[in-house]
């Protein structure tokens, strides 16, 4: 049986491998890793909003577009390291909230709200590291496609229906929170702006407030299109950011909404590398 003093020094090693000199090394690789993610999503928006498009406006279409090209096969390897450096990161973080679980008031709300951020965070880098694996092993598939099979093995379970609708809520929510996040700059948080010149400055701002708001807008409309899944009861309906990304095209002034968010996206990947400059956690 585990003493408090055993789990504050299994917290205490946990934030301390997390603060490492090779970790935070490998989680700056990881950001520019995600933000080349980013940016190639944002092209591959750009050739859907004007014509060109022939790949999934997402994720997998990034992935399948590196895993073509000369050097995709090594760098897909270093995007899933990076992605796993990034995992290891945020869970991390998880212990260095832990001890705030069992406080009360404010305090263990901030410290239960922090760890659940960190785990969502956690869980979403190592999708995108699977995801590039497997890639770099030639096994890729579309994201929609995957997801789509996702959802309908969920509406399978007990309460399958609702917890699919559940999920799509919650993107729906940090959506709306990255927006929040874009108006409000408490992104500026997340990096060391203290030896940034005013011009720096003023250019990591800028890019935030475009970067954090569209990818809300995306976010929020992948959880839209969960919860359309969850209520017809249609796993087809379930097509994740490149089913966004069509929505958007097909709305009234579509091709100029869906170039908006694409450099949007790009504005978030460009914030991406400002971050693993100064990677912090928070």
């Amino acid at each position: 049986m585990s003493t408090p003093g055993t789990a504050r020094s299994a917290g205490g090693a946990a934030d301390s491998a997390g603060q490492s000199e090779a970790l935070e090394t490998l989680a700056r690789v990881g950001l520019i890793a995600f933000g080349v993610v980013h940016l190639l999503v944002a092209w591959l928006a750009l050739q859907l909003a004007w014509g060109g498009g022939g790949k999934s406006a997402d994720q997998s279409g990034a992935m399948s577009t590196l895993s073509q090209s000369p050097i995709g096969t090594p760098v897909l390897w270093v995007i899933a390291v990076g992605m796993i450096g990034l995992a290891v990161w945020q869970a991390a973080e998880v212990f260095r909230w832990r001890s705030g679980w069992s406080a009360s008031g404010k305090a263990r709300t901030k410290a239960l709200r922090k760890s659940g951020n960190a785990l969502i965070k956690a869980a979403t880098y190592i999708a995108l590291a699977v995801l590039a694996v497997r890639f770099a092993l030639g096994s890729g598939k579309s994201s929609s496609q995957q997801q789509q099979e996702t959802t309908a093995g969920v509406f399978g379970w007990p309460g399958g229906q609702f917890l699919v609708g559940a999920v799509g809520l919650v993107l729906i929510g940090v959506g709306a929170w990255h927006i929040r996040k874009g108006f409000n700059k408490k992104f500026l948080k997340q990096i060391d702006t203290s030896d940034a010149s005013p011009s720096a400055l003023r250019l990591v701002t800028r890019l935030g407030q475009v970067g954090f708001p569209a990818k809300g807008i995306a976010l929020a409309l992948v959880g839209g299109l969960l919860c359309y899944a969850a209520i017809t009861f249609d796993p087809s309906k379930a097509k994740g950011l490149d089913g966004a990304m069509r929505t958007i095209l097909d709305a009234p002034f579509g091709q100029f909404l869906l170039t908006l968010v694409a450099v949007g996206i790009a504005a978030f990947g460009a914030f991406c590398f400002v971050r693993a400059r100064y990677p912090e956690r928070t």
